[in-house]
């Protein structure tokens, strides 16, 4: 059940919170997880934007900071749906052709679930921690590309540590599938979990990119460790200095 309840919020403003009750057969988790969505400013946001959820804003900021979202580039990203990552970048790529005077850019979003189609982006459905998946990848990609991206995240544990090894687990997946694919001065963007294993994924970035840097967005939530690695200038998985 759920129910609205007005609470006061600075200079006596009235915010319209919503409060939800307990169901049988729900977990009280599940319960608080539904109580934060209702509540979530950028979830509120992402529905009158027309975006399909709350990491659009994720990205928008990444890029405003990074700049990697350019007319005419290449695009691979890595657990797209449910499409919120190219509904961004479509536009500023310009992979929708809606800009005639700009060059026009390609992006393939790959995931294990099926998205609804997204004008001028295209999704297939693969495990990427499959054997074969960076060799179906690059059958569809067919060249190289300026930017992998990843929103990739491994179901919830609940367990701190295993879920923080499990996402470095799939950032380095990435990040090796990025070394094979990306043009010269390509960018690299992933999703992390803070916890201290992310440091030996540095020190592999560090040998193949330029410059590697680590953002958390205002739009992932305060309480989450979720960040994300940028790592710009692609030079070469075995270059260093």
């Amino acid at each position: 059940m759920v129910k609205k309840t007005k609470e006061t919020s600075g200079r006596g403003r009235r915010e319209l919170l919503v409060k939800v009750k307990t169901a049988k057969g729900r977990r009280i988790s599940s319960t608080r997880w539904l109580q934060r969505q209702l509540n979530d400013p950028y979830v509120q946001q992402a529905k009158k934007d027309g975006y399909r959820g709350r990491a659009a804003y994720k990205i928008l900021e990444i890029n405003d900071k990074f700049n990697f979202l350019l007319p005419g580039k290449s695009i691979v990203d890595l657990g797209c749906a449910p499409g919120g990552w190219l509904q961004v970048a479509v536009p500023k790529i310009n992979s929708n052709k809606a800009k005639s005077n700009k060059k026009i850019g390609r992006i393939v979003g790959i995931d294990l679930q099926e998205i609804e189609p997204i004008l001028g982006a295209e999704s297939y459905i693969l495990d990427f921690l499959s054997n074969d998946a960076d060799s179906e990848i690059k059958k569809i990609i067919n060249g190289k590309v300026d930017v992998v991206m990843s929103d990739m995240a491994a179901s919830s544990t609940g367990h701190k540590k295993t879920d923080h090894l499990k996402i470095i687990i799939m950032c380095e997946a990435a990040a090796y599938l990025a070394f094979d694919i990306l043009e010269d001065g390509g960018t690299f963007v992933a999703k992390v979990l803070a916890g201290g294993a992310e440091g030996d994924l540095q020190k592999l970035l560090k040998t193949a990119f330029e410059k590697v840097s680590h953002f958390k967005p205002k739009a992932s939530r305060s309480d989450s460790s979720e960040k994300f690695v940028v790592a710009t200038g692609f030079r070469g998985l075995h270059s260093s200095n």
